[in-house]
């Protein structure tokens, strides 16, 4: 059963993404067929995100690169759940989701996704 908390977490989120972020899109490119081949296949899924700068003290150069930001995704609406190698588009620009931190407290309800991306 899901924790009456954690939807109020994922409301609260979903207002402050809805307000302060902007439309998107998460694409997640499907690999070719293995035995007929073809071309990779985006399929494009709409979402609202939040786009920020790391702190210069966070970036290591390793793990986290110049130019990495931190995406939060509202986690209602969503049709998919954003994994690593997926592309986040915000503005125009494509950032290719290197790591993801779902905040799945219960196992139940995603409240938000918060991605580390990275230049496509």
């Amino acid at each position: 059963m899901a924790n009456p908390l954690y939807a109020r977490m994922q409301a609260t989120a979903q207002r402050l993404i809805a307000k302060f972020g902007q439309a998107g899109t998460v694409t997640r490119i499907a690999p070719p067929d293995p035995v007929n081949g073809g071309d990779p296949v985006p399929t494009p899924y709409p979402a609202t995100l939040v786009p920020m700068a790391y702190d210069a003290r966070n970036i290591d150069g390793t793990v986290i690169k110049t130019g990495d930001v931190q995406i939060y995704i509202s986690a209602v609406g969503l049709a998919i759940t954003p994994r690593v190698d997926d592309i986040a588009t915000i503005g125009g620009k494509g950032y290719q989701i290197v790591n993801i931190d779902p905040y799945n407290f219960d196992g139940i309800t995603n409240v938000v996704f918060v991605c580390q991306g990275r230049i496509a």
